[in-house]
């Protein structure tokens, strides 16, 4: 079955210039592909296709001519030859080369480098991933390398973190989790330090925090969180504050839901999060103050607990 398709015909004034140059931004935001100028063509299936229908209303109300079609393709051959409009190919090729040369130059950077660098690659992968309307091959290979160098950076900034294992999260109950022992490495960063306020705010009304040298030599009588053969750790692609959170069935909470994206954003990238440069920021503070990780701990449950409540305000509005 041939897919439809929505081609925006557009005739701008040459002056002034300003209306040429807004068009212009828009449509390479939208990825619509060009047949010829003035006439535009973007699947009608594309997350980016109302901004492409608000665009036609946008050079009509300058007093231009734009005229939105929704047509299908004549046949395979013509559709074919609009699919190879969006064709992203050399975009993941450039950062699958970016990714081999970042993988290179990890021992030579140092940890904030390397994160920034992780942010940066992340985000570049979103914006093609958000245009590439026909993924294939090239997208799942440059997601898989994308994921391989995130792994090298954490094993190479934290040896002992704990990859991601296929299981299925079994619901549990809070009653049968208080006053328990929870350990988890130590020097906790924003994964095991969110995890630790999760349990403390909406699991375990009384835990008890141990921070291991040695994730191994675990005691058998405490539940251990967040480094391979955890009770809790990270599952199917979730990192260890998104398992907890699943397990006690505390993701009906819309802010929490946000919360544990950002989480996860900032502990093995993703779907950027607006909010992360701050926290992030925030948490790296936190530790460069506090060499007691008990003393860590105490200091992010208020900005844990802030960032909560900042979150349920914006969901009620």
């Amino acid at each position: 079955m041939l897919k439809k398709w929505l081609v925006l015909t557009a005739t701008l004034p040459t002056n002034p210039s300003g209306l040429r140059v807004r068009v212009w931004r828009s449509l390479k935001a939208t990825g619509a592909g060009t047949l010829r100028e003035g006439v535009y063509v973007l699947p009608e299936h594309a997350s980016t296709a109302p901004a492409l229908w608000a665009l036609e209303r946008t050079i009509a109300e300058a007093g231009a001519q734009a005229h939105m079609l929704v047509v299908e393709a004549r046949d395979d051959v013509q559709e074919r030859t609009f699919c190879t409009l969006f064709d992203r190919s050399e975009h993941y090729t450039e950062l699958l080369q970016t990714i081999k040369e970042a993988r290179a130059a990890i021992r030579k950077s140092t940890e904030v480098q390397l994160h920034k660098l992780l942010r940066g690659l992340d985000q570049q992968l979103q914006s093609i991933q958000a245009n590439d309307f026909f993924p294939g091959k090239e997208s799942q290979k440059a997601k898989e390398a994308m994921a391989a160098l995130r792994r090298e950076v954490e094993l190479h900034l934290s040896p002992d973190e704990p990859g991601s294992i296929g299981t299925v999260i079994q619901p549990l109950n809070t009653a049968d989790y208080q006053r328990r022992i929870w350990a988890t490495r130590q020097r906790p960063w924003v994964d095991r330090l969110g995890t630790a306020w999760l349990v403390k705010r909406f699991v375990d009304k009384q835990p008890t925090f141990i921070w291991l040298s040695e994730p191994k030599k675990c005691p058998k009588s405490a539940l251990g969180y967040d480094f391979d053969g955890a009770a809790f750790t990270h599952v199917d692609g979730k990192v260890t504050f998104e398992v907890v959170a699943q397990s006690f069935g505390l993701l009906k909470d819309p802010a929490l839901q946000r919360l544990a994206g950002l989480v996860h954003y900032i502990d093995i990238g993703g779907i950027p999060a607006d909010e992360a440069p701050g926290f992030e920021m925030l948490i790296r503070g936190l530790q460069a103050q506090h060499a007691d990780d008990d003393a860590l701990l105490a200091a992010a449950l208020p900005a844990f607990d802030a960032y909560y409540a900042a979150m349920q305000v914006s969901h009620d509005h």
